[in-house]
């Protein structure tokens, strides 16, 4: 390639030997040599690679124009823009020409009359793959002059040219992607009668702009993408459009929890210090992706909008900042997770749902506890004996002296700025917490011990086993019968629902 960049003029290009080949070809055969030498590919995509990609691939071998459609925070864009990777690293092209005109296949005027005075003398310039991407956002201000081109009078005049001469156009964001990949995110926002303007580049190659119609045979590979929530509550795709578009690719969110853990592992931006700094333990992480999982599933929550996997990504991120705090507060260099630093979580998860009219109701807030009280509840069976269980066998209960305890009349506070020391000592507090947790949980770390004993009582608040109700600055656990009988309306409106969880 380097040989390549040293080519000056037209004549030096076909001596050299170039082929000159169509983006869609372009990619095909970059794509072909990519497979037969098993390379990964679309390299940071997750979760795909037995279902999205294997689809993007047929259709890029198929020269096809694409439509992923999924919902938010499925790496729509990000595969469109890894895209640009099966391009070939440099290209050729006329060097000052507008629309980067192949000098084997020039479509502007200058190109051609360039080409045309100049002959093999044709100064030839390179592009790289990276400035080969166009991206525009669709949104209902968007016009056919943005992505098209509209007559320029001013030009017109400057150059005494009359309005039936091609210079007099100003070209759009289209024709400047000429050889390039071109992507239109949330095509279902653009007006229709702009999808319409588009009908004639996919399919005839000319551009009309005010009557002006102009023979363009524009070289563009186009990628789309569409939320399937907006053919219902914004726009639509037209059926014209939709019918020129070849592949249709649907994206989807991670289907099991260890796909989702290392998308948010990935993505998560934690600094180097708090890697060092703050331990987070397999469990914490499990349960932020469960979180998701459970919103997903959540009646609270509009399954038709989606939860994005940015949920997770921006949970984790401030599960660990939280930590940070607390660390920070109390002066300690190093800490791990806990389950009270999950209060820090709330309102990564109050923004990133759409809330039904149930949820509404309940408050974004209340549902984002509840959420995060599913989640502990899913994996609380993993890690303890399930107390329904143990419940409908009559077997021993193993939770007996915790239970006890509670219903002694003692209370347990939990806050979110203890220290190590006062968390421990805490903990121990509760007899069998302790035995229970080496039990099921034999040879490991302290942290992991201390840590594994709070999920417990979090879990057995969840079934209904101990009380649990939201502080500040914390949670309080105490007797399930006990506040059962004391609490008060009052209570009631500002905390419990109907499994008493808050």
């Amino acid at each position: 390639m380097h040989n390549l960049l040293d080519i000056k003029t037209f004549g030096q290009l076909k001596e050299a030997g170039y082929r000159p080949r169509s983006i869609k070809q372009e990619l095909r055969e970059n794509l072909i040599e990519q497979l037969k030498n098993k390379d990964a590919g679309f390299e940071g995509i997750i979760g795909y690679e037995d279902t999205v990609i294997p689809d993007l691939q047929t259709a890029i071998l198929s020269q096809h124009n694409i439509l992923l459609l999924g919902l938010r925070g499925q790496a729509k864009t990000r595969i469109a823009r890894l895209m640009v990777n099966l391009l070939d690293e440099y290209i050729p092209y006329v060097e000052g020409s507008e629309l980067f005109d192949d000098p084997f296949a020039p479509i502007s005027w200058f190109a051609r009359k360039r080409l045309e005075e100049q002959g093999d003398d044709t100064s030839i310039a390179w592009m790289h793959r990276s400035e080969r991407y166009t991206e525009k956002l669709a949104t209902p201000d968007v016009t056919v002059a943005d992505l098209i081109g509209d007559v320029d009078p001013i030009k017109a005049a400057t150059l005494k040219l009359t309005y039936s001469d091609e210079r007099v156009l100003h070209f759009g964001l289209i024709p400047r992607a000429h050889r390039s990949i071109f992507v239109i995110n949330e095509l279902p926002d653009l007006q229709a009668r702009i999808q319409v303007a588009l009908f004639n580049i996919l399919q005839e190659k000319d551009i009309q702009i005010r009557g002006f119609k102009l023979r363009l045979p524009l070289d563009v590979q186009f990628v789309f993408t569409a939320n399937p929530e907006d053919y219902t509550n914004r726009g639509s795709i037209v059926t014209p459009l939709k019918d020129r578009i070849e592949s249709q690719i649907l994206t989807h969110y991670p289907r099991s929890i260890e796909i989702s853990r290392k998308i948010t592992q990935q993505e998560a931006s934690i600094t180097q210090q708090q890697r060092e700094s703050i331990e987070a333990d397999g469990l914490v992480k499990d349960l932020v992706e469960q979180i998701a999982f459970e919103a997903r599933n959540s009646e609270y929550i509009d399954k038709k909008s989606g939860v994005s996997a940015r949920l997770t990504i921006s949970a984790y991120e401030n599960l660990i900042s939280t930590a940070e705090r607390r660390m920070l507060i109390n002066g300690e260099k190093q800490t791990f997770v806990r389950l009270s630093d999950f209060l820090g979580v709330i309102p990564a998860i109050t923004g990133k749902i759409e809330l039904v009219y149930e949820g509404e109701q309940e408050g974004p807030a209340k549902v984002a506890n509840i959420l995060v009280g599913k989640a502990i509840k899913t994996l609380m069976a993993k890690y303890f004996p399930d107390p329904e269980k143990l419940k409908r066998a009559k077997a021993d209960n193993p939770y007996t002296p915790i239970i006890n305890w509670f219903g002694s009349g003692n209370t347990l506070n939990l806050l979110d700025d203890q220290s190590e020391e006062e968390y421990e000592r805490i903990l121990n507090l509760v007899p069998g917490l302790k035995d229970i947790t080496q039990q099921f949980h034999p040879g490991i770390s302290k942290n992991q011990r201390l840590l594994l004993m709070e999920f417990l009582l979090h879990g057995l608040s969840e079934y209904s086993q101990v009380s649990k109700s939201f502080l500040d600055n914390g949670y309080a656990f105490k007797d399930m019968l006990g506040s059962l009988f004391n609490a008060t309306f009052e209570d009631d409106e500002e905390g419990y629902d109907d499994d008493n969880r808050f």
